[in-house]
């Protein structure tokens, strides 16, 4: 690696580390809510329009059902979410916030929205698509691991 890509690399890891802190922070200050980012990225999957399935929302976390279970299991009991049970079917059940998780929710949004306002401040539009482009290229590595790692998990499984 050269000297710019070393200090690349190290940014990163200490910019991911950091965003996770303060984001916590963040939310926790403005809801007056000790809540941890398991239950904060659970509440983001779950969404604030509409009702979801536990199979569409592990999907959008990568995680197992089973695993998904708890974390609902705890959102529930912390009254940031709901669970609906179909009338025709009370096996079928889908999620959704409370009150207490919309606003979670839109905390969390805030603060991303806050992130993304602070990493274009005074940059040209040429010096946006740049960062847009920088980002797009991180986006893209981190989906080509992650259909490897899904790709090396089916083969596992066979």
């Amino acid at each position: 690696m050269n000297n710019e890509t070393n200090k690349i690399s190290s940014q990163l890891i200490e910019l991911f580390e950091n965003i996770m802190k303060i984001e916590q922070k963040f939310i926790e200050k403005e809801s007056k809510k000790k809540i941890s980012m398991v239950e904060v990225h659970t509440i983001a999957a779950i969404g604030i329009d509409e009702l979801s399935n536990m199979s569409e929302i592990a999907k959008r976390l990568q995680v197992t059902v089973g695993t998904l279970t708890a974390a609902i299991n705890n959102l529930v009991r912390k009254n940031y979410a709901e669970r609906y049970k179909s009338e025709k079917d009370r096996r079928f059940v889908k999620i959704g916030l409370t009150r207490q998780g919309k606003e979670i929710y839109q905390i969390h949004n805030k603060f991303h929205s806050e992130l993304a306002a602070s990493l274009t401040k005074g940059l040209t539009e040429e010096e946006k698509a740049g960062v847009v482009k920088a980002i797009s290229n991180l986006q893209e590595f981190v989906e080509r691991d992650d259909k490897k790692e899904n790709m090396h998990k089916v083969r596992m499984e066979k």
